[in-house]
C-alpha cells in the first residue's frame, strides 16, 4: 500500500537581507572615529608605539612614518604639528574626509554634483599616480636637503 502523504520538503534558507547602502560608509566612519579617539587620548609621542618595520630595518622614514603622531596632532587641532610629523598625511586628511562625506551622501541617494562620480574601479592611471606620489614622498623625506619632510621621530 502506498502512502498518500506528500514527500518531505527540504528546509529552505532565508534569503539574506541586503544591507542599506549607508552601512559601509557609516561603519568605516565609526572605525576611523574610534581609532582617532584612541590616538587623541593616548599620545603616540610619549607612549610606546611599535616602530615601523621599514624604519627598524633601514633607519629610513617610510611614506607613512609619523602618521599616528599626525593623527594625534590633528585631533588636537595642531595642523603645524601634524605637518611636521607627516606632511603627506596632513594634506591628505581633509581630502579623505571630503571623500568620506561624498560616499555617505551618495549612499543616501543625494544627487551629488561635486565631486564628480568616479568610475568603478578607479582607472589604472589614478592608482599608478597615487603610488608614484607616495613613493616620491618616501624618497624625498630621506634626502638630506629635504630633511624638513622627515617624520621628526
Amino acid at each position: 500500500m502506498s502512502s498518500l502523504a506528500p514527500p518531505p520538503v527540504a528546509p529552505t534558507r532565508a534569503e539574506p537581507r541586503e544591507r542599506p547602502d549607508w552601512v559601509r560608509p557609516a561603519s568605516a566612519g565609526l572605525v576611523v572615529a574610534g581609532a582617532t579617539a584612541v590616538l587623541a587620548v593616548g599620545d603616540p609621542n610619549t607612549t610606546h608605539i611599535p616602530l615601523c618595520p621599514f624604519r627598524a630595518v633601514t633607519g629610513l622614514d617610510c611614506p607613512f612614518c609619523g602618521s599616528l603622531r599626525a593623527v594625534h596632532s590633528l585631533a588636537h587641532l595642531d595642523v603645524a604639528g601634524a605637518a611636521s610629523h607627516n606632511l603627506l598625511f596632513a594634506v591628505a586628511a581633509p581630502l579623505l574626509v571630503v571623500g568620506w562625506v561624498a560616499w555617505v551622501a551618495a549612499s543616501l541617494g543625494h544627487p551629488l554634483r561635486w565631486p564628480p562620480p568616479l568610475p568603478r574601479p578607479l582607472p589604472r592611471a589614478a592608482t599608478v599616480a597615487f603610488w608614484v606620489l607616495v613613493t616620491a614622498f618616501g624618497v624625498a623625506r630621506n634626502v638630506p636637503a629635504l630633511s624638513w619632510l622627515a617624520s621628526g621621530a
